[in-house]
Parts: C-alpha cells; sequence; structure tokens
C-alpha cells in the first residue's frame, strides 16, 4: 500500500509571525502598471504588535513609484525548510525622504536596526540616510498566511 503524499499545514498567527521575526529577507511584491507583479528581494523589519512591515528604500527605486500608485503589496518570507513560508498582504504607505539629519523618517530608519548592529557613528549615518534620500515604506498587514509541510527526510 503506498503512503498518501503529506499535505501542506496551515500556519496560525502566531506561527507566521514567530516566522517573520525570525528572518530578516523576504521578497516584497509590487504592482506594476501593466497589472504585472514586480519582485524585489528586501530586508524587512516586523513589529507583530502593529501588524506592520517597514522596509528602507530610497526615493527615486521602481518599487517607491508603483507603491505610490498603487500601494498595494505582499511580502513573502520562506521558513526554515524549502516547505514553510509566510505571507504578509496589505497596504503601503511611503514616507516623504528623509531631508535632515536625525529628522522622524531618519530616526524611524534608525530605529528598524537591531540594536546590536546600529551605527557606531549615527551622526554620519543619519546624514548618509539624507544623501541617499531613503524613505520608510510600511506594509500595514490586513492578511497574513502560509503553511508548511511536514514531511520526513
Amino acid at each position: 500500500m503506498t503512503q498518501s503524499p503529506a499535505a501542506p499545514r496551515s500556519l496560525s498567527d502566531e506561527a507566521l509571525s514567530s516566522l517573520l521575526i525570525g528572518q530578516q529577507f523576504g521578497t516584497l511584491a509590487t504592482v506594476k502598471r501593466s497589472g504585472h507583479p514586480h519582485l524585489t528581494t528586501m530586508v524587512y523589519s516586523w513589529d507583530p504588535e502593529a501588524r506592520t512591515v517597514r522596509f528602507s528604500s530610497t526615493a527615486d527605486r521602481v518599487k517607491v513609484q508603483h507603491l505610490r500608485r498603487n500601494p498595494r503589496a505582499a511580502l513573502h518570507v520562506s521558513g526554515g525548510d524549502v516547505w514553510s513560508f509566510a505571507v504578509a498582504e496589505g497596504e503601503t504607505v511611503v514616507s516623504e525622504s528623509t531631508t535632515v539629519p536625525g529628522d522622524a523618517v531618519g530616526r524611524e530608519l534608525l530605529g528598524m536596526i537591531p540594536e546590536a548592529a546600529r551605527p557606531e557613528d549615527e551622526a554620519a549615518f543619519l546624514e548618509q540616510l539624507v544623501a541617499e534620500r531613503r524613505v520608510v515604506i510600511r506594509l500595514k498587514v490586513d492578511r497574513l498566511y502560509g503553511t508548511a509541510l511536514d514531511i520526513d527526510g
């Protein structure tokens, strides 16, 4: 008798949030003018209480142009194996560029960096953010889903 293949298992909201916390890279999907998806690998910061994913980008990036035109986006994050993933969907808000070292946008960008990875020269870092015309992309998650597939190797 043949064993039936394992079926994907839906992950709880808590498990999905843990997966998002445990990773730092994901694939952000935005919508091109043609309606096709635009995918890009991004470093992100997940705030489970606010159900918000934050990304740092520069004002001139294509993804920022897409999001200013159509704020819908999704973040796909792989789990610890090829069989598990989480997707965070929602609408985004793109901040204005940081224009003065230490302004609200610059402080938010600085706050997205884990404490252990914070720059030694904070003032120089904040100046660099202004020079790069950095923005914060905030994805307010209204749908969080994903699965895992339990298979024995």
